[in-house]
């Protein structure tokens, strides 16, 4: 067995390549080979969002606390609180984050694939972020 206690990893701040906004990344786990599972707590803030992004294996997303938006390729943006738990597939193109009022954070869980556990793409424009307006 081995404890990770908790506030003994440091945070960090969402890299700009692949956020927009004010995002707070703070590990909790990365499992030793041969299991291939990680998870991180993600915080944004008002307004901030991931890019674009798909996980070869999918992650499960747990809402902890706040109010946020998330979207799938194709799909409208869906409101998500506290207690919801989110499944994407796979490949599956999406995004998540923060409402404009208010803040988000989730667990984020997800598998690594030949030592990868996500492909970043393009930042989430201005227009389909505020696209989530009519969500709330």
């Amino acid at each position: 067995m081995h404890l990770i206690r908790g506030g003994t990893q440091a945070s960090a701040k969402g890299p700009a390549d692949y956020f927009t906004g004010s995002v707070r990344i703070d590990p909790l786990f990365n499992a030793p080979e041969p299991a291939r599972v990680g998870c991180a707590s993600v915080t944004f803030e008002p307004g901030a969002r991931s890019a674009w992004h798909t996980h070869p294996l999918g992650q499960i997303l747990i809402v902890i606390a706040g109010c946020g938006w998330t979207q799938c390729e194709g799909g409208p943006v869906e409101v998500i609180r506290a207690g919801d738990v989110i499944w994407c597939p796979p490949g599956h193109r999406h995004w998540h984050g923060a409402t404009p009022t208010t803040s988000m954070t989730h667990i984020a869980v997800q598998e690594y694939l030949d030592g990868k556990a996500v492909e970043w793409m393009e930042h989430v424009t201005d227009e389909q972020y505020s696209s989530g307006q009519g969500a709330l």
